[in-house]
C-alpha cells in the first residue's frame, strides 16, 4: 500500500519554455524545460506502469509514432506506448496532428517521409483548455507550439520519429512504418459524466483518465485499489497527511486515503490501471458512493 507525494523529474529540452507558471516554479537557469515527469518518492519501488507527465512546448514536437505491445516486445521492451493528453493552456492557433488526412499506401507514406510532405498530410486541429486527445499506440501524431499539456502514458521510451522539422536527430522509417495506422485516427469517445463529480475523459486497455470536480470544504474517500495518479489542477486538497495544490501530485496504490478539499474546492486529473473506470473509487465521508445514472455527453466541455 502506498500514498506519496511524487517527486518531479525536470526534463530539459530547447523546445521547452523558461516559465512554467502557475504548474511550477521550476528555474530556467539550466534551459528551458520541456517535460515534468511525476515519480514516486520510493526509488526502490517497482517501476510504475503509468507516466504522468507535464509538456511545456515553444516550438512543435517531431511527427511521430509508438508501437503496440506485441511490436516492442519484439525489440526486447516491456511493452509498447498508448497516451492521452488534456490541454491545460494553449496560445491562439496552436495545433496537435493525430492521424492522417487520408489512407496511404505504404510506399506513399515512405515517399512522405523522405521528402517531408508528410506535415501536410497529418490532420491538424487547434486546440484550446479543456481538450482531450486520446493517442492510441500505431497513430502517428504530433504536438504543436504554444502548449501545456498533462499526458498520460504507459511507461516506454519506445518513439519512432518520422519527421523533425530539420532537426539534427535520427528517423526511425522502418520500424515506424511497420507499426503506423496509415490514415485517419479513429473517431474518439466523448466525455461521459459517471456523477456530479467524475467526468471520464478517456480509456485505452492500459489506463483510465478522469477528472474530479470536487465542491468546496468537502471531504470524501479515495479508494485507490491499483496504481493511481492523482494530479491538481486547480484548488487544494488534502490525499491522506498530504496537502497538495496546483501542479503537485500524488501517487496511490492499494490504499485508501481522506481527501480533504479546500476552500476554493479542487479540479483534478486521475489516473489509474485498468480497463473501465472504477465504480467504487470515490464516495463522500458519509460512505455514499459518488454515482448516478450515467450520462453521455454529446460534446466535450
Amino acid at each position: 500500500m502506498a500514498v506519496e507525494r511524487a517527486t518531479i523529474e525536470i526534463v530539459r529540452k530547447p523546445w521547452g519554455r523558461a516559465d512554467l507558471r502557475p504548474w511550477s516554479g521550476v528555474s530556467d537557469a539550466d534551459g528551458p524545460v520541456g517535460e515534468l515527469w511525476f515519480q514516486r518518492s520510493d526509488r526502490e519501488a517497482a517501476p510504475t506502469a503509468l507516466l504522468l507527465k507535464l509538456l511545456f512546448t515553444t516550438q512543435p514536437l517531431s511527427i511521430q509514432v509508438h508501437p503496440d505491445d506485441a511490436f516492442a516486445r519484439s525489440l526486447g521492451l516491456d511493452h509498447g506506448k498508448t497516451e492521452a493528453w488534456l490541454v491545460l493552456s494553449s496560445e491562439p492557433g496552436a495545433v496537435v496532428g493525430v492521424g492522417l488526412t487520408s489512407p496511404a499506401s505504404l510506399a506513399d507514406l515512405r515517399a512522405s517521409i523522405d521528402d517531408g510532405s508528410i506535415i501536410d498530410r497529418m490532420r491538424w486541429r487547434e486546440v484550446q483548455a479543456g481538450d482531450v486527445v486520446s493517442v492510441p499506440a500505431g497513430t502517428i501524431h504530433a504536438i504543436g507550439a504554444g502548449l501545456v499539456i498533462a499526458e498520460i502514458q504507459q511507461r516506454s521510451d519506445a518513439t519512432f520519429r518520422l519527421f523533425d522539422y530539420g532537426r539534427a536527430r535520427d528517423l526511425h522509417v522502418d520500424h515506424a512504418l511497420a507499426v503506423a495506422h496509415r490514415g485517419p485516427a479513429e473517431p474518439q469517445a466523448p466525455f461521459q459524466r459517471l456523477t456530479d463529480e467524475r467526468t471520464l475523459l478517456a480509456v485505452s486497455p492500459s489506463f483510465v483518465l478522469e477528472r474530479l470536480t470536487l465542491p468546496d470544504s468537502g471531504t470524501w474517500t479515495l479508494r485507490a485499489t491499483g496504481e493511481s495518479w492523482l494530479l491538481v489542477l486547480q484548488g487544494q486538497a488534502r490525499v491522506g497527511a498530504l496537502t497538495v495544490g496546483v501542479g503537485e501530485a500524488v501517487f496511490l496504490d492499494g490504499a485508501q486515503a481522506d481527501l480533504s478539499v479546500g476552500a476554493e474546492g479542487v479540479t483534478a486529473l486521475l489516473a489509474y490501471v485498468g480497463t473501465v473506470s472504477d465504480p467504487t473509487l470515490l464516495f463522500n465521508r458519509d460512505g455514499r458512493q459518488a454515482a448516478l445514472p450515467l450520462r453521455i455527453l454529446e460534446a466535450q466541455p
